[in-house]
């Protein structure tokens, strides 16, 4: 994974597992967990963690500077 998204999809979290993927919509249930979970969209929207289609670490967990 490099951090950058496709056009038209954007980086969701698992709120049980962590895990993180790239989709159009979040999954009705998460591919590593298998829980049925709510998913956050960690996508960067602001110059400050990369611009669109850029994971936001700082929502993600991760101390990307």
């Amino acid at each position: 994974m490099t951090g950058e998204t496709p056009k038209n999809e954007y980086w969701w979290k698992c709120s049980m597992c962590g895990y993180t993927l790239q989709a159009p919509v979040p999954p009705g249930s998460c591919p590593s967990c298998k829980e049925t979970c709510a998913f956050t969209d960690v996508t960067c929207y602001t110059p400050e963690c990369g611009g669109d289609g850029h994971m936001d670490q700082r929502l993600v967990g991760g101390d990307k500077k």
